[in-house]
């Protein structure tokens, strides 16, 4: 962006010493990172200009808001220094760039039809070289997720990747997704490697993945965990260990030809790491053990009977071990330098490098991993439940930890909304939501709440069109089972909880008056809908519709406010689109001849009373004119799995239509129309088609073009 601004307004010799400043910091960058410096010099070169803002190309950016999602696994390579991977629950993987301290994501290449790849089941390196890192992929192993998980191989570094024979389910996102790692390399034979499965027990690869067997000499596990770490000895070839979360720890000495259970290991177990020769540390459900000279002995820091997960063993001294508790509230973290005879909590104090952050956030919940820094043993690096950590000095006292969240972005979102006055706001899981007060490249300030997590999930946002200041959201939170809402005269910049809800009731979408600010309709899930004309104050019944759709993790958007009328509201459900025309207090079917489609989208034009536009995923896009009496289908289009309205372009009348999903004889991607869907035109980057389960696109109503696309664990993009 900066180039752009040299080259408009510099002239002569300020244009060129600031030009060659930024070369020379590009080839400082490249030196350190070639495809990090191709993409710098992408992103200064495809932005799209608008007025006095510039743009990247959709789908090569994300809004920044910084980490919020669960980092599962940190590693770094024992030949390379500063060479560091992430893994992440639904997010997918990530290299470190150390020219910038930014976090490099590794699955951008994956379509929607590869949302899978984005669950981190687990990652592994090459010991032996440097560009080879494998990782195994797949969110979930319930019977409700048909997709399988496989595992993927890299020769450079994770730019591009290779599948592998071998699929499997797996569960990225499912219990014990916080121990590991399943997949290994043999650091004695590189083509080596074995793979513990939640389901199908113990694989192995003898040339570097081609093929795989499964290993019929393991015992059979019959839980849904199965096999969560698989690691080599590096003293002695031939040995490995097989850690069985609810079964045991197992020991091969024959390269896993054979597998014995080692008697009385711990249950439950979680993590481990060799230590000196015939030494192992494990944590587990109980704390921590280490198995020295054929026995077990529990070491666990200060008789603290809870359980552990994160361990690691500095690769300088094999008795220095770092372990922490495992806790969603206050994590333990602890170091002994005499091999677990005696242990020091650690103080700590946070380096907060993102402004929202809450103090709950920066108390490292939910451990993963620990490691120490094979190059710098005074460096050691942590992931947890929101993000990545780093001490470069773990000696001090206390112990100062910094976040490092730049590029990762990992939010799950449910709704965005792009107001008149050019702001966006969010709504996401686990973090409430943000109104962007700094921008798209900046973290904003705050979450919604003055209160941070009062509300966990933020679920629907709306604005009354002729009074834009006003707006209104429903959320909650599943750990309490708590849910309300609350509504906003500043435009999103401040909120107030309703000041009553009914109980045991969570709200799910919600509508508001073009007209009456006080006015709005609310989905209830799996029950009748209800209304209020005082601002949430008290509420009202609501006839003539369905019951909605129950639970928490469902996208569609049923319900609309008509943006002319301040009377009308529409719904749609199972092939009706219904319509109320007396503020919401009752609604009536006007179209029960669209197809039926589970997942939908309803969404009316600015400006114009009674105009609609319904995506209903592969049976089509559908538009109306009237209110919702007629619709037509837009018949070019294959597939309507998302759409957004924005800023007409200059000259013309109506909304810029934006879609996601198929055109014929153009293929799946991302298009708008800038005439009622007659025309489409591709927009954004082929290669980088913002996969992993899209779930809400919204478009700028005050800059042309400028579309937002939200996802299920790779946060926001935005672009042109």
């Amino acid at each position: 962006m900066r180039f752009f601004n040299l080259l408009n307004r510099r002239q002569g010799k300020i244009f060129t010493i600031a030009f060659i400043a930024l070369l020379a910091t590009l080839l400082v960058q490249f030196s350190f990172d070639s495809d990090r410096f191709v993409g710098n010099i992408f992103q200064r070169i495809t932005v799209a200009k608008a007025g006095s803002q510039q743009y990247p190309a959709l789908g090569t950016a994300n809004v920044a808001i910084g980490g919020g999602g669960y980092v599962t696994g940190v590693y770094l390579h024992p030949k390379e220094r500063n060479l560091v991977y992430i893994k992440t629950d639904i997010g997918g993987f990530y290299r470190w760039n150390p020219a910038d301290s930014t976090w490099i994501p590794l699955n951008e290449q994956f379509t929607k039809a590869n949302s899978n790849y984005f669950g981190g089941e687990a990652l592994a390196l090459d010991p032996k070289d440097t560009n080879i890192v494998y990782i195994a992929v797949g969110k979930y192993t319930a019977d409700w997720w048909q997709p399988q998980g496989t595992i993927l191989k890299s020769l450079d570094r994770g730019r591009t990747w290779t599948k592998l024979n071998l699929d499997l389910k797996m569960g990225g996102n499912e219990s014990q997704r916080w121990t590991g790692e399943r997949l290994a390399v043999n650091p004695f034979n590189s083509k080596n490697l074995f793979f513990g499965s939640r389901q199908d027990g113990l694989w192995k690869s003898d040339n570097a993945g081609q093929s795989w067997t499964k290993v019929k000499s393991f015992p059979r596990l019959n839980d849904d965990i199965g096999i969560n770490a698989i690691t080599f000895d590096r003293y002695t070839k031939g040995t490995i260990y097989a850690l069985a979360h609810k079964n045991g720890i197992y020991k091969s000495i024959d390269t896993g030809k054979t597998w014995v259970e080692i008697p009385q290991s711990p249950a439950e177990v979680n993590r481990i790491a060799i230590g000196n020769e015939n030494t192992l540390y494990v944590t587990h459900a109980q704390g921590v053990s280490k198995f020295v000279k054929g026995s077990w002995k529990d070491i666990t820091p200060q008789e603290n009977k809870l359980a552990f997960n994160a361990v690691s063993v500095n690769p300088k001294n094999r008795d220095d071990v770092m372990v922490a508790t495992y806790s969603d509230s206050y994590t333990q973290i602890f170091r002994s330098l005499n091999g677990g005879s005696k242990w020091t909590q650690q103080k700590r104090q946070a380096n907060n490098t993102v402004s929202w952050w809450s103090d709950y956030m920066k108390s490292k919940p939910s451990v993963a991993s620990i490691e120490f820094d094979p190059w710098n043993t005074s460096r050691v690096w942590l992931t947890d439940w929101y993000g990545i950590w780093r001490t470069d000095n773990i000696n001090r006292n206390p112990v100062a930890w910094t976040n490092y969240q730049r590029g990762h972005e990992e939010i799950v979102t449910f709704t965005l909304v792009s107001t008149p006055s050019g702001a966006l706001i969010s709504g996401l899981v686990d973090v409430e939501g943000f109104y962007h007060d700094r921008g798209l490249n900046a973290y904003p300030s705050k979450m919604l709440s003055s209160k941070p997590h009062d509300f966990q999930d933020t679920y629907s946002i709306a604005y009354s069109q002729k009074n834009p200041l006003n707006m209104v959201r429903v959320g909650g939170s599943r750990h309490n089972n708590i849910y309300s809402g609350a509504t906003s005269s500043d435009g999103g910049k401040t909120w107030n909880k309703f000041s009553s809800f009914p109980k045991n009731q969570m709200a799910t979408r919600v509508a508001m008056s073009a007209t009456d600010p006080n006015l709005f309709v609310v989905t209830l899930s799996g029950t009748q809908p209800l209304r209020t004309t005082d601002g949430g104050a008290s509420w009202l019944a609501v006839s003539g519709l369905p019951n909605g759709f129950e639970g928490t993790w469902n996208w569609t958007q049923p319900l609309v406010a008509d943006k002319v009328d301040g009377n009308t509201f529409y719904y749609y459900a199972d092939e009706k689109v219904y319509r109320s025309s007396n503020g919401g207090k009752s609604f009536e079917v006007v179209s029960e001849s669209l197809p039926h489609a589970d997942w939908h989208s309803l969404k009316t034009v600015s400006g114009v009373k009674g105009e609609l536009w319904l995506s209903l995923d592969d049976r089509g896009l559908f538009h109306s004119t009237d209110g919702g009496n007629n619709f037509r289908q837009i018949r070019e289009v294959n597939r309507a799995y998302l759409i957004a309205l924005g800023k007409p372009k200059t000259g013309n009348k109506g909304n810029a239509l934006y879609l996601y999903g198929e055109i014929a004889n153009q293929g799946k991607g991302i298009f708008r129309s800038l005439n009622n869907g007659q025309n489409w035109q591709r927009i954004g980057d082929k290669n980088k088609p913002i996969g992993n389960d899209p779930n809400v696109m919204e478009a700028s109503s005050t800059e042309f073009g400028l579309v937002f696309i939200g996802t299920n664990g790779r946060g926001i993009y935005y672009g042109k």
